[in-house]
């Protein structure tokens, strides 16, 4: 399955790379190996990615024609409605990630991250580092380049939209004291190749229904936010004065005095209740999807409900998650009889509302950590640029995958010559 090398250790490897999280809370999170895998297989999990990607985008044209009731039964936010129909780049999401799981013969969803995906640096450039040290092939080859270019054209895209004719002030964001998403920031800026500045989200400044201002007091035209989430932002508030602060910004963006990437159609696509409602157009035989689509839904995707009744009418093992969840916090398993089983210690998502999907086994590998085999579930991360597919990778954790998980490294089987 892996390759592991020991003339290079480690621990020296990844102190060729500072601004990268090869340990995380304490503990190691980048393994130095490699899972192998054909050529084959790299096509074919970029193939579901890229028709997986399809119907989601399909979805994000329906989402726009409901009502707000039906949008607050999904469980988008109420404060984000008026927002939720903006589209400002031909792409619902300039980067999206989606979470996959190998089984017999093909591929499931778990679920999609069109909002604010982590795990990019790893895949986009870290991989390939470690296929060169140990000499495999990278699947991932020419992809960052791909993401640098794609970057800089949503950029460009959405600041067309604001009807302006200068040079823009492009602005990279994110909390300055959460190292992980500063240097995903700051890697994303350096290979979009473009004149921005990284200011942290703390000295950004609002002038309310006019601009946001970066700390010297000059307008931002594009503000990059990729590891803040719309969800987050809404809550947040001035901490002298008390203003929402966030819903300023979105207001901004409505009004088309500021652009932001990834665009306000990519939280669209980031209710997990949205697979509810793909399951429910594939049951109902419904002519919104073409009969490929349907194949696509019956073979890629999970049984996923607003309800767990029909998973136990039928006795069926099945998954409780939040539409907003992030990295498996408040996930739970349930028997089917309802009993639960498993539940990830972190409730901080109980609040909103929670979809129900039908319960998969994440494939066990072995792996080594600090000389010592270990036992882990295996997922894939699989990566749409302007929904078209792009790096993938592993990540290896407990059955519900949280931030606790390791970042597994693949290569192709090939030698590197």
């Amino acid at each position: 399955m892996s390759r592991h090398v020991n003339q290079t250790t480690r621990d020296d490897f990844y102190g060729r790379y500072p601004t990268f999280w090869s340990n995380l809370y304490g503990q190691e999170y980048a393994l130095f190996t490699l899972h192998e895998i054909e050529s084959e297989e790299a096509a074919h999990i970029r193939q579901v990615t890229y028709r997986v990607g399809r119907i989601f985008s399909k979805m994000a044209k329906l989402l726009r024609k409901l009502d707000e009731d039906t949008l607050l039964e999904l469980g988008y936010p109420k404060e984000t409605l008026p927002y939720l129909k903006i589209k400002t780049t031909e792409a619902e999401s300039v980067i999206s990630r989606v979470d996959l799981v190998k089984t017999k013969d093909t591929y499931k969803v778990l679920e999609i991250n069109s909002d604010t995906p982590t795990f990019i640096k790893e895949l986009f450039h870290i991989n390939g580092e470690v296929c060169k040290e140990l000499q495999r092939e990278n699947p991932n080859n020419q992809e960052e380049e791909r993401l640098g270019k794609s970057v800089k054209n949503a950029i460009f895209e959405s600041y067309q939209d604001l009807g302006k004719k200068d040079f823009p002030n492009i602005v990279f964001t994110s909390h300055e004291e959460n190292f992980e998403d500063k240097q995903t920031v700051l890697y994303l800026m350096d290979i979009c190749k473009l004149p921005a500045r990284y200011v942290p989200l703390h000295k950004l400044q609002i002038a309310d229904g006019e601009a946001l201002l970066d700390e010297e007091g000059s307008v931002i035209d594009v503000l990059y936010r990729q590891t803040f989430p719309i969800e987050s932002l809404i809550l947040d508030k001035d901490a002298e004065t008390g203003a929402s602060v966030g819903l300023q910004l979105l207001e901004l963006v409505r009004l088309k005095k500021l652009a932001v990437v990834n665009p306000l159609s990519a939280f669209l696509l980031q209710s997990k209740a949205v697979q509810a409602v793909i399951w429910g157009l594939h049951e109902q035989k419904s002519d919104y999807f073409t009969e490929e689509e349907h194949q696509w839904v019956r073979e890629y995707f999970l049984a996923t409900y607003l309800e767990p009744s029909p998973f136990l009418a039928s006795g069926t093992k099945y998954v409780e998650k939040p539409t907003f969840g992030r990295e498996g916090d408040s996930v739970k398993i349930f028997a089917p009889t309802g009993e639960k089983v498993e539940e990830d210690p972190n409730n901080s998502y109980i609040d909103y509302v929670q979809v129900y999907q039908e319960y998969i086994d994440l494939p066990e590998v072995s792996f080594q950590i600090n000389h010592e085999e270990k036992q882990g579930h295996m997922m894939i991360g699989t990566f749409l640029v302007n929904e078209q597919a792009s790096a993938f990778g592993y990540r290896i954790g407990k059955q519900i995958i949280d931030n606790l998980s390791y970042f597994l490294p693949v290569g192709l089987k090939e030698t590197k010559e």
